[in-house]
């Protein structure tokens, strides 16, 4: 079967399904071509629970599909890929922050929403890329434990230097991994690029960016830019749907390694099969999870993230 014939099928079993398909950012090209709505997580579980489709199919990681069940509780929630894991959002778990917060009990705590419903359940705030300086701006405390990403940490440290950030050794394994040097390297094979970077790179990557954003924010930037070529620094597969999308202009992966295996681990024929029942999971949460896991997702919301 040609991708165009099981797209087709997919948009067919959809409509008859009343299913309402969402699709991170990261994911193929494909997947996104069928999706209803293709963006950040959190943008994604907000858009999932305005819309009336009773079941709601997440193109992304667990983490993901557990804040659309948190934010849409009475509907069926699928995730694509039962395997499709983040190794930020499980590196740290609710019992190790409790004793964490033993010796720091002032400081409140900040949950990148990269983070287990069960972590978000003891956490003040959530936060996103976008919204995390902002939310550390508006926030009453003066005092943060900002989990789990150090690096994202890091940056909303420096933008906002009246608070007290604490961090912990965590944070995205791909884009931790990426080396300053590859941002001077790539600079000199393409000196007429901006250079784009997310946040969750060390200080030392992020430093020498043009303009640093999350992924919408960086894909919205390179369009609007007058810059006719960018260095993508964030998952190779932006620079790929920017090109789609920006044909007139140039796109450049900041490396070749930039790639979230979770992400890629969903493919088009994983979402057919969710749709005729064969494959992927449906997220269970207890309601005491929903509810205070809740809780600091609508404390950002209160503060405007």
């Amino acid at each position: 079967m040609q991708v165009s014939e099981l797209q087709q099928e997919i948009l067919k079993l959809k409509q008859q399904q009343d299913v309402c398909i969402l699709a991170h950012s990261y994911v193929a090209r494909e997947i996104c071509e069928i999706a209803d709505f293709v963006g950040d997580s959190f943008q994604l579980s907000v858009k999932a629970s305005q819309v009336k489709n009773p079941t709601v199919l997440m193109c992304g990681v667990r983490f993901m599909a557990e804040t659309v069940k948190i934010l849409s509780p009475e509907k069926k929630v699928l995730l694509s890929h039962p395997q499709a894991g983040c190794p930020m959002a499980e590196q740290m778990d609710k019992e190790m922050i409790l004793e964490v917060k033993k010796n720091y009990p002032d400081y409140l705590v900040m949950a990148y929403v990269n983070t287990t419903a069960a972590l978000k359940t003891i956490a003040d705030v959530c936060v996103t890329s976008a919204s995390a300086v902002k939310i550390a701006k508006a926030i009453e405390n003066d005092k943060i434990l900002f989990i789990p990403d150090c690096n994202l940490g890091a940056y909303v440290a420096k933008q906002v230097p009246e608070k007290t950030v604490k961090l912990l050794q965590g944070g995205c394994p791909v884009h931790a991994s990426v080396k300053p040097s590859a941002v001077r390297e790539m600079k000199e094979l393409h000196p007429d690029a901006l250079v784009l970077i997310h946040p969750e790179c060390v200080p030392e990557v992020t430093e020498q960016a043009d303009f640093v954003g999350s992924t919408t924010a960086i894909m919205d930037f390179a369009k609007q830019s007058d810059a006719k070529e960018f260095i993508i620094g964030t998952e190779i597969s932006i620079a790929e749907h920017l090109q789609y999308d920006c044909p007139d202009k140039m796109f450049y992966p900041l490396t070749k390694d930039f790639i979230c295996s979770n992400m890629k681990a969903t493919t088009l024929i994983d979402v057919y099969y969710n749709l005729t029942g064969q494959f992927g999971e449906e997220i269970q949460l207890d309601a005491q999870t929903i509810r205070d896991a809740r809780r600091c997702i609508d404390k950002m919301i209160e503060l405007g993230g």
